[in-house]
């Protein structure tokens, strides 16, 4: 048996695969986001432990001898995430949150050291760690002294699994201090962000072993001795292991709380001047490229809060036939954006509402705004030099077959449903934790899934769509530039 935990925004989620790759059961807890000031995105990283340990302790009470069998563990979770250690291993503050856009000015001034895009292959978003750290030297100069080891959100679950500070290049790339092509830490990187290499985890692959489960967690649950704890992966890259897109050219659209078109690659190809994101896939040897959108369900589900219906309600009462886009559009920019703009201060907007728009034109209007979202992404990873021919969907926001057959259609390409399965982040972080445990060849493990349903675009809504993106691209212009003054005032309380 093997285990995958993936460490996400919303919650901690554990799954328990078999040696034929047949989930075996799986459990989550939730998490909560702590937001003190706007732009600000917080965790507290005991609650992730809290959070892995309950859903752990659920797995042994209700599959506790196929929990007893794990021989090999892998690691996913959401990247970006800045938790900070004393010399001592103690948490110095919460972890900074990938969606936390505090470290805008940091990020621009790293940025304008040619050397960052040169080595890292991608532009500093105010995202990524090494402006976070900026930050914490610029406002929290205490702290930041005191720093001793920064480690990756699912890398704080490692230490606490195996005592050990190890990460992988698939989540150090999106640090900012990673040579990416190089699948190393750059030296270079970090002194230009005051940082040190001392103060990095070591780097494993993905599918190595990082270490072995601490005897006291594996008597807790009832497991031997010498488990293996894989390297893992980003969630992204895990995600894309679950579903089987290695091979050069797979591609699949996440509809998580960010959404994320992602492309593997056999290469490295940096193309940071679009906004796409080049990183280091979980398998070695591999890399990959993405477009993010930093609100996809997030903005279904900041639409189910203020009218105080659930999201799957909304998306419900559309039916089965999609309309041509009207005149109400939605720019999903809830926390900012990311590709194509690097926008951290924009924020979005519903224009063009009316007195006869009702609960189902608002609905629509955020289900099509997200997919335009996805098309300008689309479109930064053709520019990059990457043209993909389908996708597979992926995450909670895939469920809705309306907003897929949405997104098909916005983005011109059929969408692919995998069979009744698990194929996230988790199960891909448990595929990492077999091969890690058992020397199995990579690719005879990362196959993709029966596919259960395409959905195709619809070719009668093509000009009507393409024609509603155009009025979508060009409103990011005027609300570029525009904020609040609180808003303005993000980097710091």
């Amino acid at each position: 048996m093997y285990l995958g935990l993936d460490l996400g925004t919303s919650g901690v989620k554990a799954l328990l695969m078999d040696g034929a790759q047949r989930v075996a059961g799986s459990a989550t807890a939730p998490l909560t986001v702590q937001r003190p000031h706007p732009g600000w995105s917080e965790q507290d990283p005991d609650q992730w432990i809290t959070a892995a340990t309950a859903a752990l302790d659920r797995l042994a009470a209700d599959h506790g001898p196929a929990l007893a069998a794990v021989r090999g563990i892998g690691l996913s979770g959401q990247m970006h995430g800045a938790t900070l250690l004393d010399a001592g291993d103690r948490v110095l503050r919460p972890c900074i949150l990938w969606n936390d856009t505090r470290s805008h000015r940091q990020a621009a001034a790293l940025d304008a050291d040619p050397q960052f895009r040169r080595l890292s292959g991608n532009i500093v978003f105010p995202g990524f760690t090494a402006p976070k750290l900026r930050w914490v030297e610029d406002n929290e100069p205490e702290i930041f002294a005191h720093t001793a080891k920064v480690l990756l959100s699912k890398d704080f679950l490692r230490l606490w699994l195996t005592g050990e500070h190890a990460g992988d290049p698939s989540d150090a790339a999106g640090t900012g201090w990673l040579d990416t092509g190089a699948r190393r830490w750059s030296a270079d990187l970090l002194a230009a962000g005051h940082m040190a290499p001392e103060q990095m985890p070591r780097l494993v692959e993905g599918t190595e072993p990082s270490g072995t489960l601490r005897p006291e967690l594996a008597r807790r649950w009832g497991l031997g001795g010498g488990v293996v704890v894989a390297g893992g992966g980003g969630d992204n890259a895990a995600s894309a292991v679950g579903m089987g897109a290695v091979a050069d050219g797979a591609a699949f659209v996440s509809l998580g709380t960010s959404g994320v078109l992602f492309a593997a690659t056999g290469d490295y190809r940096p193309a940071p001047a679009s906004a796409v994101h080049t990183f280091c896939h979980a398998l070695p040897g591999t890399w990959h490229q993405m477009g993010v959108i930093l609100s996809a369900s997030a903005a279904l589900d900041w639409l189910a809060g203020v009218t105080g219906t659930p999201a799957a309600d909304l998306t419900r009462g559309l039916g089965d036939t999609l309309r041509p886009p009207g005149a109400l559009t939605f720019l999903p920019y809830l926390s900012g954006e990311r590709t194509p703009h690097n926008d951290a201060a924009v924020r979005g907007a519903l224009v063009g509402i009316a007195q006869d728009h009702d609960g189902a034109d608002l609905t629509r209007a955020v289900l099509q705004g997200v997919a335009f979202a996805l098309r300008d992404n689309l479109d930064a990873l053709r520019r990059a030099g990457t043209d993909l021919n389908r996708v597979m969907a992926v995450g909670g926001g895939s469920r809705s077959r309306h907003w897929l057959r949405i997104i098909a259609t916005a983005l011109g390409l059929p969408v692919d449903l995998p069979a009744d399965g698990d194929f996230g982040a988790a199960f891909g972080a448990a595929r990492l934790g077999l091969i890690a445990a058992t020397g199995a060849d990579p690719a005879a493990v990362c196959t993709p899934p029966a596919i259960a349903e395409t959905l195709a675009p619809d070719p009668t809504l093509r000009h009507a769509y393409e024609e509603a993106h155009g009025r979508f691209r060009a409103l990011y212009p005027l609300l570029s530039g525009i904020a609040t003054p609180a808003e303005k005032r993000e980097d710091g309380p």
